[in-house]
């Protein structure tokens, strides 16, 4: 059983580090739950202290995965109208089965809040809404790394157990 629940954790992570790169899927709150079946697993004897760090690294980077695109279009001249855009553009992205789709609707809602709202000219608006997606990339950079941070301490809370594996 011990065995089935490595396996089960360490694909976990493993999907958890690709689902970071899809919009779609929650790439670290899945490899967080590979760190929490380890956590049951007996032979390897997580502590409760590195599975709770983990989930608040993992709340924080969800949240802010979320909010930093939203910097991003402040930072390249955006106005609170392109955040709003940006938001709603990112809900709409996140229920619309489009590929990409909450990567392009946040920078479209940014765009036409701009352009609609703001007054800006479309070379503007543009410039605002390209901060949404160096925003994107900047949240995907960040989580994807912490998934395959999470990945090697799995692999290293296992390795020191491997009298589990042999």
């Amino acid at each position: 059983m011990s065995i089935l629940l490595v396996s089960i954790g360490f694909i976990c992570c493993l999907v958890g580090i690709v689902g970071s790169f899809l919009p779609v899927m929650p790439g670290l709150p899945i490899s967080w739950i590979g760190i929490l079946i380890l956590y049951f697993v007996p032979e390897v004897g997580l502590s409760s202290q590195l599975l709770w760090i983990t989930l608040g690294v993992t709340l924080l980077i969800f949240a802010l995965e979320y909010l930093i695109p939203l910097f991003g279009i402040k930072k390249f001249g955006g106005s609170k109208y392109g955040v709003y855009g940006a938001g709603i553009g990112l809900v709409v992205g996140l229920f619309t089965p489009i590929p990409l789709s909450a990567l392009i609707f946040p920078f479209l809602g940014a765009y036409i809040a701009e352009l609609t709202f703001s007054k800006m000219e479309s070379k503007q608006a543009s410039r605002a809404a390209f901060g949404s997606f160096i925003g994107f990339l900047a949240s995907t950079f960040i989580e994807v790394l912490a998934a395959i941070i999470f990945t090697c301490i799995y692999t290293y809370q296992v390795l020191q157990f491997r009298t589990l594996l042999f």
